[in-house]
């Protein structure tokens, strides 16, 4: 059943599939964009600035979803011994920091002509800020710290204490008065979003995943041999 997380057996996979995997890629990447600048409506007060949305949100949720990954593993790694779940934490840790940094700057830029100013320390702006900091201290550490063996315990931690965050970015909009809207997507209720503009935001979000997902397995090709040379 595990099997796949063998090393030997996901390296196979990422060899396998990434051929195909840029393919939809650029499918579904064009899909996205033709359809979000060239279909989907404008906003009758934030007219083409909207179109942020396309790149703002599927970058926010990818960087939220990507440190849950890095958390959960982290945990696995540090209580289970199961040293390979750290390798995927760190293969992914980078591109979650690119998404996080991406959806600060568009956020910002998409919230200037609503909100009259580029930053505001509210709570959902603030706790992203909180992620990309997670973000980079944890990048960060692998960098620096020489010793292999150390640089994982201590990112394990910091990846483990960072889902502390996660909650908080989510409710934060229920929880504190905020600038940010809320949520037009949600797994309990139906979207508040119209579908010709559901329908390109979901594509561009599968297209970013898809991205990550093929950086993520070319970095793995890398980390896990860096691995099995620095691993005692």
């Amino acid at each position: 059943m595990f099997g796949i997380f063998k090393p030997r057996t996901f390296f196979n996979l990422a060899n396998s599939s990434l051929f195909w995997l840029k393919i939809i890629l650029v499918f579904a990447l064009i899909t996205g964009l033709i359809l979000a600048l060239l279909f989907s409506p404008i906003d009758y007060l934030q007219k083409d600035t909207v179109r942020i949305m396309y790149v703002h949100v599927p970058s926010s949720w990818i960087s939220l979803f990507i440190f849950l990954i890095v958390g959960i593993s982290s945990f696995i790694s540090l209580i289970f011994k199961l040293r390979v779940f750290s390798v995927y934490a760190k293969s992914l840790a980078p591109i979650g920091l690119v998404f996080s940094l991406i959806s600060v700057v568009t956020g910002s830029l998409w919230g200037y002509p609503t909100w009259g100013t580029f930053w505001s320390w509210d709570g959902r702006l603030t706790s992203m800020f909180v992620l990309v900091l997670t973000y980079f201290l944890y990048v960060s550490l692998w960098s620096f710290i020489k010793n292999y063996n150390s640089a994982e315990k201590i990112t394990n931690i910091v990846g483990i204490v960072g889902l502390i965050n996660i909650p908080i970015i989510k409710f934060s909009v229920a929880w504190w008065n905020t600038l940010h809207q809320p949520a037009s997507i949600t797994l309990t209720a139906a979207p508040t979003i119209h579908s010709s503009m559901l329908a390109p935001l979901l594509i561009m979000f599968f297209s970013f995943c898809i991205l990550s997902l093929i950086i993520f397995l070319i970095r793995y090709k890398y980390e896990i041999i860096n691995f099995r040379v620095n691993k005692k």
